[in-house]
């Protein structure tokens, strides 16, 4: 019987087949770290502090870090998702509609989070900024269940077009940035919400709903619009950061 002898082109097939299940693995390797980076939330103020901190002890600095605050609530976990965000909503409508304050009370989900629109009407007289006992009845109904979510809420004033009347707020940015600004102090006086996960905006004429051409038009414009940031934006939103560098001892 004779023997066959391998050819050189064998060996060298046979070599090279371990180079196509590497070449695999490296590739569901890379596909796996790629997959893990695009699910992390980096925070590169976060990030920039504990290296320059680490940095300085390296070095022979005279500083050790003392305290890094990661709690649920400042790192953005615990955040309520549009389904919540919807929940709650539906629980501001059943509740306005019992006091009869559907008209006045507008609700809708936008890609900015729960937006609860409250009239001009129904919570300050015209240019003033002082709160009146309907707003207050309002405010008090809304503030029940957003004093104590993780989300970020935004107070928004908003005005028409009409030529201010007031001698104290010459224009709709001092006007829509105060009445906002009063009801932050509201519910953070009265209620207890958190002053570091609350704003206030004035936005003047600039922000519409309805085109200024009719009076009931400007009646939906002359508002303050109470909106609770989405998950992601509110991840965004800048956070009271605790931070501590002490001597060593």
């Amino acid at each position: 019987m004779l023997n066959r002898r391998p050819r050189k082109d064998d060996d060298g097939d046979n070599l090279d087949r371990w180079l196509l299940t590497y070449a695999d693995l490296i590739t569901l390797l890379l596909a796996f770290f790629v997959v893990m980076y695009s699910m992390s939330q980096i925070d590169a103020k976060k990030f920039g502090k504990m290296a320059q901190a680490l940095s300085g002890v390296l070095k022979g600095g005279d500083v050790v870090l003392d305290r890094w605050d990661l709690n649920p609530a400042a790192s953005g976990h615990g955040l309520l998702k549009v389904g919540d965000l919807q929940m709650l909503q539906k629980y501001v409508e059943e509740k306005s509609e019992e006091m009869g304050r559907q008209e006045e009370v507008i609700t809708e989900i936008t890609e900015r989070g729960l937006v609860v629109r409250i009239m001009e009407s129904v919570i300050f007289e015209p240019g003033a900024t002082e709160l009146g006992s309907r707003a207050q009845e309002i405010l008090d109904l809304v503030a029940q269940r957003i004093k104590d979510l993780p989300n970020h809420i935004r107070i928004e004033g908003h005005c028409d077009d009409r030529e201010p009347k007031s001698d104290r707020y010459p224009s709709h940015w001092e006007l829509s940035a105060a009445r906002a600004t009063r009801v932050v102090r509201y519910l953070i006086e009265q209620h207890g919400v958190s002053p570091d996960r609350i704003s206030a905006l004035g936005y003047g004429e600039h922000r519409p709903v309805r085109p200024n051409n009719s009076i009931d038009n400007r009646a939906q414009n002359r508002r303050v619009d109470i909106v609770v940031l989405t998950e992601e934006l509110s991840s965004g939103e800048p956070r009271s950061e605790v931070f501590e560098l002490s001597p060593v001892r």
